[in-house]
Order: structure tokens, then C-alpha cells, then sequence
């Protein structure tokens, strides 16, 4: 099963993936999506002249090349990975940004080493409080503003990695080769690529993309009095059927897939009635801490017509997914349940 992936921009690369390759728990490094702020590095980065930089609030600064990170001892996790706005032209009302169907997320197997490791080598000061991140990538536009993300020091030192490898091969050039930040069960937002400077701070990094972009704010409200992104929103999706798909009466099998960030999806229920009733999916493949769980779910089609396919899911916190998202500028955090909604044609 081939299919492309949807471009949305080319400069800087913007593309999600195709809804029919999200229904395997590992999405392929070829069409894990893309999003970027600036130019992708036209070639391989040389691991002779690469070495990344851990300074400001340490007491011990480090400077590391590349053997020297790989030589530490290793971690392998398995993490889902969401776009901020992904899904975002599922909202009823227009939102900024890139529209986004489901397929600005996916869920790989990283390998690479903890960043408290490196935070504990460099021994940060009774100042620090955050930790800032600074790529490679070449900014884009007039104003040549780089993509600089900060994290509290709190998740860095909690489950933050360190990524060098991704589903068992280095990480590809476009996902951040060298090395990548992930801040697991957080938006991609949080999670910078190329990294080559690792800064302690006193305090969050302000800039443009820290307070004017990612940031959950309504028309009329100051960007940077609205709150940060970071975690992930409990979401499911349907990834089997496809939308307006045509299928014929009888036993049909409706697959998807459900996430919860840093909270465990404990269970997700399927309605084929409008939400008037809620029957339960059965879990499928593994189950591990802040990657997506697959689900299925046999649906009896007896009667031919027009229906809407839901799914909700619920985490070990006792939040469920919204019926309906809340709407801000940027579109952010759309996980609502009839904005995902599937429909589809019984004959």
C-alpha cells in the first residue's frame, strides 16, 4: 500500500500523512509527517564538525560530539508525536495555520540517551528553571527569526530524550539528524530538530515563536497571555473506514487509534448512531507509556444508509474527549469528538 503524503507547503516542508498508513502502531519513517518553521539542511549534516553545546545555568558546561553522546548509556522508547494544529481543518470554524487533517501525528521507536544525563554532568545551578533548544535549520522569511523552544527544567530532567535513532535507523535528515529533542507525551512544538546548543535558564526563553505562535489564545486576546503549548490533548481517530467511503451491509471493521500524551488511554468507545450509544473497542498491539494504543471495533451493518462514524476516548485520569473542541486562533488542540467524526455510506 503506497500513498504520497499531502504537501501543504514546500518551503518550509509541510506534509501529513495519509490516513491509510496510520493504521499501523509504527508509522514509517517515509511518511512520518513533516513539520517545519525553516529550511530543512540541504545536505547531511558532517558528524566530524558537529558537536553539541550544554551551557548557561551549569555549573560544568559540555561540549559533546556525536561518538561522545552515542557512547553514554542508551534509552529506547516508544512516543507519539503530534503537530500542535493537526486536525485543525476539522474545526466547524476557520482557525489559522496549515490545514491539517489527522495525519499530523504518528508514533516511532527513538533510541538515543536522557537529557538528564547530560543535565547531571553539567550540573545545573539553584538558578535554573528551564532549558531552551537551538537547531540547525535555516530560518525563512524577511525577518530570519530562528526556531528557539524552551522546556521548565522539570520536564527536561523527567522524560525528556535525546534522539539519534528513530524505528531502528539513524534519524533521518528531514526528522533532525543529527539529534532531536522529544519531549515525550508533548506537542512537536517541543520537540526541536538539528539540535546543536542545549541552554539552562533563569527563565523561559521569550521570542517570536515562543509568544506568538504557540501559544492558545482567542481573537482580541494578547498571544502571549495565552497559555504555552505543551501536552498533548486526549484524542482518537478513525482510521478505517475513510471518510464518505462506501461500504456494503454487514460486518464491517472500524479501526483507529487513541492518545493521551503523558496520561495512559484506558478505554475508547465507538458510536455509529450519532452518540446516542457508545459501545466499547477492543485494544490491539502494544501498550506502552506515551505512545498511541490501536483499536478495532466489528460493526453489524444491517441497514443500508447514511451514518456517522464516532470514536471517544478515555485516560487513567478519568478525562474523557470532548464532544466538541474549543475553538482558539491557532486551532490548537482540536480533539473533539463530532469534529473527528467519520461519514460514510452503507448500501
Amino acid at each position: 500500500m503506497k500513498k504520497s503524503m499531502r504537501i501543504m507547503t514546500e518551503k518550509p516542508l509541510n506534509a501529513e500523512t495519509p490516513t491509510e498508513r496510520l493504521r499501523t502502531w509504527i508509522t514509517g519513517n517515509d511518511v512520518f509527517f513533516d513539520r517545519n518553521q525553516g529550511q530543512i539542511p540541504e545536505a547531511p549534516i558532517s558528524l566530524d564538525e558537529w558537536v553539541l553545546n550544554l551551557d548557561g545555568e551549569v555549573d560544568k558546561p559540555l561540549t559533546l560530539n556525536y561518538q561522545q553522546i552515542c557512547r553514554m548509556p542508551k534509552a529506547i522508547v516508544a512516543n507519539t508525536l503530534e503537530c500542535s494544529g493537526n486536525s485543525r481543518s476539522l474545526l466547524e470554524k476557520k482557525a489559522s495555520g496549515n490545514p491539517w487533517t489527522i495525519g499530523g501525528v504518528g508514533n516511532a521507536v527513538w533510541g538515543g540517551v536522557w537529557l538528564r544525563d547530560l543535565l547531571d554532568a553539567a550540573g545545573p545551578t539553584p538558578a535554573a528553571a528551564h532549558v531552551a533548544f537551538e537547531g540547525l535549520d535555516k530560518p525563512l522569511g524577511k525577518s530570519k527569526i530562528k526556531f528557539i523552544r524552551s522546556i521548565p527544567i522539570q520536564k527536561a530532567m523527567s522524560s525528556t530524550l535525546l534522539a539519534y535513532e528513530m524505528n531502528g535507523d539513524l534519524l533521518p535528515r528531514k526528522h533532525g539528524f543529527p539529534l532531536r529533542a522529544l519531549a515525550l507525551g508533548w506537542t512537536g512544538a517541543n520537540c526541536v530538530k538539528w539540535v546543536h546548543r542545549i541552554t539552562v535558564r533563569k527563565a523561559p526563553y521569550e521570542g517570536f515563536f515562543m509568544d506568538k505562535v504557540y501559544r492558545v489564545f482567542q481573537k482580541g486576546q494578547p498571544s502571549e497571555t495565552g497559555e504555552l503549548v505543551s501536552h498533548i490533548s486526549l484524542n482518537s481517530i478513525i482510521t478505517q473506514p475513510l471518510r464518505d467511503e462506501r461500504l456494503t451491509t454487514g460486518r464491517i471493521v472500524i479501526l483507529g487509534a487513541a492518545y493521551g500524551g503523558e496520561n495512559h488511554v484506558e478505554k475508547v468507545d465507538i458510536s455509529t448512531d450519532n452518540g446516542d450509544s457508545w459501545q466499547p473497542a477492543e485494544f490491539i498491539g502494544p501498550d506502552e507509556p506515551h505512545a498511541w494504543r490501536h483499536w478495532q471495533y466489528i460493526w453489524n451493518a444491517d441497514r443500508a444508509g447514511e451514518y456517522v462514524l464516532m470514536s471517544r476516548a478515555t485516560d487513567n485520569q478519568g478525562n474523557q474527549q470532548p464532544e466538541s473542541a474549543e475553538w482558539n486562533v491557532l486551532g490548537y488542540g482540536n480533539n473533539g469528538i463530532r469534529e473527528h467524526g467519520v461519514p460514510v455510506t452503507v448500501v
